[in-house]
């Protein structure tokens, strides 16, 4: 099971360190109804992960495995899934601003501050469950799951421990707010302007590190 875990790693990272839901959750902790909205888009984050992540390893798990590893079938998936990161990682490059560009924002974001608990709460399950960057990114790390041949307890644990690292970004900030609410403010606000600017340039570096790991995970499965 610890190999498991060291092999989702960095999928669960790649997701914990996607600028939007930080930017989601500082735009929620900066608008009048902090608490709420930080809490609802928690929830909804965690169980959005949690039951895309489950239903993706239980239909991975039927993929063949070899005789002495994840087999053909899920070496060929993760050569896939890894081109398409890679690709993924190409367009998000030329989307980068240039120069004094302003970044652009999906419209919807200018209504994150005004949301209460439960407009937060399905947000934070639609970003988590279904948006595509993050489905990839599960997908990967289910084909590490699914193959593995563990016990059902022990891939339970697997997925709270992902869910759990993937969640942390959103964690760590509602927890701070907490505690620091004052003196966290200026902080929130020079690190959401950061990440709309920098937001494209960092997940093309994540999907390029995570998908030359998921091809070379792919081509040692086939190639053992």
């Amino acid at each position: 099971m610890g190999a498991v875990i060291g092999d989702i790693l960095p999928f669960a990272v790649g997701i914990a360190i996607s600028p939007f839901p930080i930017i989601v959750v500082v735009l929620t902790l900066l608008g009048p109804r902090p608490r709420a909205g930080g809490a609802g888009f928690l929830i909804g984050w965690i169980a959005g992960l949690l039951i895309a992540f489950g239903v993706i390893v239980a239909l991975v798990a039927y993929l063949p495995a070899g005789s002495s590893g994840k087999g053909v079938w899920a070496g060929l998936v993760e050569i896939a899934l890894g081109g398409l990161l890679m690709l993924l990682a190409v367009l998000q490059w030329r989307k980068r601003p240039r120069g004094d560009d302003d970044p652009e924002l999906p419209g919807w974001m200018s209504k994150v501050s005004s949301y209460g608990f439960p407009q937060a709460l399905r947000l934070g399950f639609l970003l988590a469950a279904v948006n595509p960057k993050h489905v990839v990114f599960l997908a990967g790390a289910s084909v590490e799951v699914g193959a593995a041949g563990l016990e059902t307890d022990a891939v339970v644990l697997v997925i709270a421990v992902f869910t759990l690292i993937a969640a942390s970004s959103v964690i760590v900030p509602l927890l701070a707010y907490v505690t620091a609410s004052a003196r966290l403010t200026p902080l929130l606000e020079g690190l959401q302007g950061w990440l709309a600017r920098e937001n494209h340039t960092i997940m093309a570096v994540l999907f390029l590190v995570l998908g030359a790991n998921a091809i070379g995970n792919g081509i040692g499965s086939i190639w053992p």
